[in-house]
Parts: C-alpha cells; sequence; structure tokens
C-alpha cells in the first residue's frame, strides 16, 4: 500500500510506502525545496492529493502518477555507489602501479633471469623512457687476483694486471675500476680510473659490452699507467659503476 506525504515548505506532495517511512523514523528531505520534515506527520489523503495537470487530449491522471515529474525526496533516490568497490579499485590500482615500479626498477635482473620478459621490458622503456642495459650489482663482482708492477719495457711505466668475476647468477655489466697509488704512509698520491673501453679489447669492444661478463664467469685485464711523477710504494684498486 503506498501513502502520500506533503512538504510542509513548498506543499510538494510524494507517493511513499510504509516501509520507506519506517527506515529513518519517518525524517525525509523534500526532493524539490530541500527542506527536512517528518513525513509520517505530513502524510494526506492521497485522493486529496493534487493532481498534475493534463492537456486535453490526455485522459485525467491517476494517483500513481502523482507528482511524477518533481523531484524524489530523498530516501527515494537511487543509492550511491558503495565507497568500498572505489576503494578496492584504488587498491588495485597503486598495487599495480607499485608492481610496475618494482619491475622497472629491477628491469636488467629480470630480463637477464627471464629472457621472455625482455620484449615487454624494453616495450616499457619506450612508454617511461628509460633504458634496458644489463645488470650491475658490484656486490656480485669481485677481484679474485691483481697486482701492479713496473713495466720492464719502459721506464716509469706501471702495469695494472687483474682478474674480475662476476658471482651472480646472470650477465652483468663490464665494470670500472679505480686504481689509486699511495706512498708509505698510506696517503694517497694519484687516483685514476679505468673505463671498460680502456681494458677491453678494440675490435670487440661492442660484443663484449652487449654480451657482459658471463655468469660465474671472469674478465682478464691489463693496463698500463705512466707513474713517473708519483713515487708511489702502494696501491689499492675498487669496482664500481659510474652514476
Amino acid at each position: 500500500m503506498s501513502l502520500v506525504t506533503r512538504c510542509p515548505g513548498c506543499a510538494t506532495a510524494f507517493r511513499v510506502l510504509p516501509g520507506q517511512l519506517a527506515a529513518r523514523n519517518g525524517q525525509v528531505r523534500c526532493g524539490k525545496c530541500n527542506a527536512v520534515f517528518d513525513g509520517i506527520a505530513a502524510l494526506v489523503d492521497a485522493a486529496r492529493a493534487p493532481k498534475p495537470a493534463a492537456p486535453p487530449p490526455e485522459p485525467e491522471p491517476q494517483d500513481d502518477t502523482l507528482a511524477q515529474d518533481e523531484p524524489l525526496p530523498q530516501f527515494l533516490a537511487e543509492p550511491p555507489p558503495p565507497r568500498r568497490a572505489l576503494w578496492w579499485s584504488l587498491t588495485a590500482l597503486a598495487a599495480l602501479m607499485l608492481v610496475v615500479q618494482i619491475l622497472l626498477h629491477f628491469r636488467a635482473e629480470v630480463a637477464a633471469g627471464l629472457p621472455m620478459a625482455r620484449g615487454t621490458l624494453e616495450a616499457a622503456c619506450r612508454l617511461f623512457g628509460c633504458e634496458l642495459r644489463l645488470p650491475r650489482q658490484v656486490k656480485l663482482l669481485s677481484i679474485d687476483s691483481y697486482d701492479v708492477r713496473p713495466d720492464p719495457g719502459r721506464d716509469g711505466v706501471i702495469v695494472l694486471n687483474a682478474v674480475i668475476r662476476n658471482r651472480a647468477p646472470f650477465p652483468q655489466e663490464y665494470p670500472a675500476l679505480q686504481l689509486t697509488l699511495t706512498d708509505e704512509e698510506n696517503r694517497e698520491l694519484v687516483s685514476r680510473w679505468v673505463l671498460p673501453r680502456e681494458y677491453l679489447e678494440p675490435g670487440r669492444f661492442a660484443e663484449l659490452v652487449a654480451r657482459g661478463i658471463e655468469a660465474g664467469g671472469e674478465a682478464a685485464l691489463s693496463v698500463h699507467f705512466d707513474a713517473s711523477r708519483t713515487r708511489a710504494t702502494g696501491y689499492e684498486l675498487v669496482l664500481f659503476y659510474p652514476s
């Protein structure tokens, strides 16, 4: 059974159901003037409620068309979508963005460990403006052996011989080296960087750089330095990747 309640502010009549009035103890908001009123106290006889005017050719409207052109009271409007669905959508989007950031940050390691993902990562890098290179985990590199000795054929020239080992389960970029010469009191006299282009074979440079140091593999190098202006008695060798 439907009832009719009238807004005391603008006299607009609305058709309601008893259950709708009971849902909020009868309190409703007028859809026309936004006034809040007691829908139970404002109930009127449906037969006495005004009916909207109709053009002459149309039949006289019945009680079921009451206030059909008026806005509905607030409790009759369709409820908004639950906030929980929006919250889950935002959470899923945030989780997806986090996964993408992690994959891009470790893209070199992922591409090395999962070759089938390389194409996808290359496409992502084109989109985000990044570069897909070999991994650069310097902590997984070590110097198995090295020595610095005078060059027997040239005065004042020293020779650095070293073997770099890649302890990672994936190929890595060739690192740079920093050679520091010290005096008797271990004070730094001179320091120099050695980049891969200086110790890799010139004729195979592009090939070697593209391939990197294989997983569990090693790279031997030999580099000459002019130390004629120093009286070094000690040295130190460090691996690093330039930023």
